[in-house]
């Protein structure tokens, strides 16, 4: 579950990572009211889950109460890559010496938590890491040892970051191993992490602060933390994926014309490279899940055909404790409830696979063909996509 930008700096402030002042608003009077309270300068950004929302115009500098309520009431309703803004997160200005970037991520390779740090903060990490991988600090934390001072000094020193600020920036990352831990999160990263003007030396004593906040919370670890299960912001889903969640199914959104439907992940994710071979483009992955009932296959056809891309749909059905013929059931049933106007390709295999094949015969479903095997179903399903 991703969080939005002022969420995530909520969860941070619980944790004790510094983040500066600011309030959200979902209307243009609660962005100006929040702005005289926070005062002016002031940042307006919008609040979407998404990157590059400044290149777009949705981060902007208000000196006065007229610049917020331009700014606010431009923003607001915004699209982003496709996402509207329906809030906004009003921020004190920050003074910025230096941008650094850091972030928290589970290395599934290594069975550990990653943490990076860079002293190219503001960027694009993934083009940093390409152009200049030299650039980014990385460092694996023994889950039973924890996070320890000394990894902080170890990546201070060797991203090279300013020496003044190698002890809070190690503070930053400790507490951000901390949310990490302690929340259940899949990813924590900031960037840009900035630090304050002035030095010891002439008595300033730069901080450190997150300016921004990307939160990835796992979904299998919600019921533990039932008040960041609050935090979901539907209006920012998927409405196909969320569809599948409320009904128990594992769906992934892509970007194709050609439905997907197989019990069993491993076997999806073969159905996927087979349509690719083939020619074809998945529009997405949809696993109904082992001894798949009649009802679970109704209501994957329905979610797989809310997608109006969608030209054909492939059925790859291999039964072990999923039985054929409740899977011809499921299909029969859809095809009362929905009428589909697309062509379906089915695949039986398994369990009572040919008496689903009889009860699909029998039915004499329109736009429904039988295969015998995935390679020949593939071939049939791009065919009727492209026809």
């Amino acid at each position: 579950m991703d969080l939005l930008e002022y969420q995530g700096k909520q969860l941070f402030a619980r944790h004790g990572v510094p983040v500066p002042t600011g309030r959200p608003a979902s209307t243009v009077e609660e962005a100006v009211a929040a702005a005289d309270e926070i005062g002016y300068p002031c940042v307006v950004k919008a609040q979407v889950q998404i990157g590059g929302r400044g290149k777009a115009g949705g981060i902007k500098v208000a000196k006065n109460r007229e610049e917020a309520r331009e700014h606010a009431d431009a923003i607001l309703g915004m699209d982003i890559r496709g996402l509207t803004v329906h809030e906004v997160w009003i921020e004190g200005a920050s003074e910025i010496a230096s941008e650094y970037y850091a972030s928290v991520v589970f290395d599934r390779s290594a069975k550990a938590p990653l943490i990076m740090l860079s002293t190219k903060g503001g960027m694009d990490i993934e083009a940093v890491a390409e152009e200049d991988p030299e650039a980014i600090a990385r460092l694996h934390v023994d889950p039973l040892l924890g996070f320890q001072d000394f990894h902080g000094r170890r990546l201070a020193f060797d991203a090279g970051v300013d020496a003044d600020v190698v002890r809070p920036v190690g503070e930053m990352l400790s507490k951000l191993y901390g949310v990490f831990i302690e929340e259940e999160a899949t990813l924590v990263e900031v960037n840009p992490m900035i630090v304050t003007p002035g030095s010891a030396a002439d008595g300033g004593g730069r901080e450190v602060k997150a300016l921004d906040a990307k939160v990835t919370l796992d979904d299998n670890a919600l019921f533990r933390h039932p008040d960041n299960a609050t935090l979901r912001d539907l209006s920012q889903e998927d409405p196909q994926e969320r569809m599948a969640k409320e009904r128990g199914l594992t769906y992934v959104k892509l970007d194709g014309d050609i439905g997907i439907l197989g019990n069993g992940a491993g076997l999806v994710m073969s159905t996927l490279d087979v349509v690719d071979q083939a020619g074809g483009k998945p529009a997405n992955f949809l696993d109904a899940g082992g001894g798949s009932k009649a009802e679970a296959i109704t209501s994957a056809v329905e979610v797989i055909l809310s997608d109006p891309k969608v030209k054909a749909v492939l059925f790859n059905i291999f039964g072990g404790i999923t039985r054929g013929d409740e899977v011809a059931k499921g299909l029969i049933e859809a095809f009362y409830q929905i009428k589909p106007k697309v062509p379906f390709v089915v695949r039986l295999d398994g369990t009572n696979d040919k008496e689903g094949r009889q009860l699909l015969a029998d039915a004499n479903l329109p736009n429904v063909v039988t295969e015998s095997t995935m390679d020949g179903a593939a071939q049939k399903v791009v065919e009727l996509a492209n026809a």
